[in-house]
């Protein structure tokens, strides 16, 4: 047996405690497909020190489609919105972004739309994993807020991903049936709505790429998402 001397044997551990801490931490550092969105967190940061919500904000949150939504303010009056969309979100970074999103704030509400875990791409979520990601998102939501209703926007067929729609509709249905067991957690159904006669995701409602909604678009959603906050008994 070999054996060393207090100072190589102080050194040889402080070595192996370095090997396994840069271990660790390599393996719980995010992918570059999360930390990618990293300047549009720190922009919320920056606006967080500035914008203020009361028991009166809705705050409206997620992917793209709120990000791009220029109107809001206008198509959700007479409610309060503070806006917080970001890129291409996934829940899968959504979740690692929560707590510099929704902050431990009064809110009337939090109003979450978040559409590309199931796009037609590798690396896709399964109906079943999106609704994990869901309730990790509430439990999160909840710790810090718990008492603000939470209201989940179905994610609107689209013309560019009509092929993935079974699974899009599936992880939908799971995640209405958890909302519908919980206190303060509502669903905003808006599949129907954006479907032709034809039973076809509606043209006329979306932009070129066939994807984000036009001013015809939102100005539906906004109906829809205003109507469905005065059913759960959330008004202005």
């Amino acid at each position: 047996m070999i054996r060393l001397n207090t100072r190589t044997h102080a050194s040889f551990v402080a070595f192996l405690l370095f090997i396994c801490t840069q271990s660790s931490l390599a393996q719980s550092a995010p992918p570059d497909e999360i930390l990618q969105w990293e300047n549009d967190i720190a922009l919320f940061d920056s606006l967080n020190v500035v914008e203020y919500a009361d028991a009166g904000t809705l705050l409206v949150t997620g992917s793209s489609s709120i990000r791009l939504w220029d109107s809001i303010d206008a198509d959700l009056a007479p409610y309060q919105v503070m806006q917080r969309g970001y890129g291409g979100a996934k829940l899968t970074d959504y979740n690692y972004y929560t707590e510099r999103i929704i902050l431990p704030q009064q809110f009337k509400a939090i109003v979450i739309f978040v559409a590309n875990d199931i796009a037609g791409v590798e690396g896709d979520q399964s109906p079943r994993d999106v609704k994990q990601l869901f309730k990790d998102l509430v439990k999160q939501v909840r710790r810090r807020n718990p008492g603000t209703p939470l209201c989940w926007v179905e994610v609107t067929p689209t013309p560019k991903r009509w092929e993935q729609s079974p699974q899009i509709r599936e992880a939908s249905m799971l995640i209405e049936d958890y909302c519908a067991k919980q206190k303060e957690l509502h669903f905003i159904s808006t599949f129907d709505q954006f479907l032709s006669p034809e039973g076809l995701p509606d043209s006329t409602f979306f932009r070129k790429d066939m994807l984000h909604l036009n001013r015809r678009g939102y100005m539906q959603w906004s109906e829809i998402i205003k109507a469905s906050l005065e059913e759960a008994g959330i008004r202005p």
